[in-house]
C-alpha cells in the first residue's frame, strides 16, 4: 500500500474495489483504477478532483477502450493533501508520462480536463511518442494575448477572487472557498446545485486549492501549440465561462491538426453534466 494512502479510507470508499498503484521510475505509486478492454485511454482530471471524476466515462468508454484514471500526487486519496514533495504542473507532466510508461500503455488516447487539459497538453508537447490521439476539455491556464517580453497572466479580478478563495481554504471556510471557486469556473450557483458525490470529491481535494494557486499554469502560445503533432480534439461547454471558449477557440487555431466540438447546454464540467454527449464525442475522435 501507498504510504500517501490509509486502507481505512480506501476501504470506505471503495470496499473490496480498492484502487491499483503505478511505480514510476521516479519512484511515484500512482493510483488509478482501470477498466475494459481496447486500445488504452487515460484521463487527466483537474482542479478538486481525483479518479473518481471520471467514473462516468470509466463506465462507458471501457465498452471500447482499455480506460485508465490516475490521481494525481497531493490529490485523494492522499492522507496528505499537501503531499511530500512540490505542487506543480510540470512535476503531473512528468508524473502522468511516468504512469504511462511504467504500465507499459503507449501510444495512448490521452483526455484532460481543466488543469488536466493543460497537463496533457504539455506532456503531449514533451513526450510525443506516448500520445496517439489528444483530447483538451475546456483546458485551463492563461492565453499569451500580450507581446512576449510581458508573462501573460489570468484577468486581475480572477486573481483577486482566487487569493480570496486560498484564504477561505486555509482558514477552513471550505464551503464558502469552494462554492466562490466552483462558480467562478463553471456558473454560478453551480456549486449548491453539485451532486452530492462531486461535493465530497471536492472537500476531499480542497487543500489542494492553495497550493495549485501558488503555481500557476503557463500560457498557451501559437509556438507551443505547433509542438502538439497528433490528432487533437477541444472540447468546450456551450456556457463555460469566456476563458475557457477563448482558449478553445486560439488552440483550434493553432493546433495543426485540432477538431472541435462544443456541447450543448453544458458548462465547465460538461463531462459530468452531459456525459452520453461527451463519451459520444469522446469516442468518435479516438475510433
Amino acid at each position: 500500500m501507498n504510504a500517501r494512502t490509509s486502507p481505512s479510507i480506501l476501504a470506505s470508499a471503495y470496499g473490496s474495489a480498492a484502487p491499483l498503484f503505478a511505480t514510476t521510475a521516479s519512484s511515484v505509486a500512482v493510483p488509478y483504477v482501470e477498466c475494459g478492454h481496447g486500445e488504452p485511454m487515460v484521463f487527466v482530471h483537474g482542479s478538486l478532483c481525483d479518479y473518481r471524476y471520471w467514473d462516468a466515462q470509466m463506465a462507458s468508454l471501457s465498452s471500447r477502450f482499455h480506460c485508465f484514471a490516475p490521481s494525481l500526487s497531493h490529490y485523494w486519496p492522499e492522507v496528505d493533501a499537501f503531499g511530500r514533495s512540490d505542487f506543480s504542473w510540470e512535476a503531473h507532466v512528468e508524473e502522468i508520462a511516468g504512469f504511462i510508461t511504467a504500465l507499459d500503455l503507449a501510444p495512448v488516447h490521452l483526455v484532460g480536463h481543466s488543469r488536466g487539459g493543460c497537463v496533457a497538453f504539455h506532456l503531449a508537447r514533451e513526450y510525443p511518442r506516448l500520445v496517439k490521439t489528444l483530447t483538451l476539455a475546456d483546458p485551463g491556464g492563461p492565453l499569451q494575448t500580450v507581446p512576449r517580453s510581458e508573462p501573460a497572466s489570468m484577468p486581475p479580478a480572477t486573481n483577486v477572487l482566487r487569493t480570496r478563495v486560498a484564504e477561505l481554504i486555509e482558514q477552513g471556510e471550505f464551503d464558502a472557498g469552494l462554492s466562490m471557486f466552483v462558480d467562478s469556473v463553471s456558473m454560478p450557483g453551480f456549486w449548491s446545485k453539485s451532486p452530492a458525490s462531486f461535493r465530497r470529491m471536492a472537500l476531499d481535494n480542497a487543500l489542494t486549492l492553495p497550493k495549485q494557486l501558488l503555481d500557476p499554469l503557463p500560457a498557451y502560445t501559437p509556438e507551443a501549440a505547433r509542438d502538439i503533432k497528433c490528432r487533437t480534439l477541444l472540447i468546450d461547454g456551450q456556457k463555460s465561462p469566456r476563458m475557457f471558449r477563448n482558449t478553445v477557440d486560439k488552440l483550434e487555431q493553432w493546433i495543426e491538426f485540432a477538431e472541435r466540438e462544443t456541447i450543448s447546454g453544458a458548462s465547465h464540467g460538461m463531462n459530468v453534466a452531459r456525459p452520453d454527449a461527451f463519451n459520444r464525442v469522446v469516442a468518435a475522435f479516438a475510433a
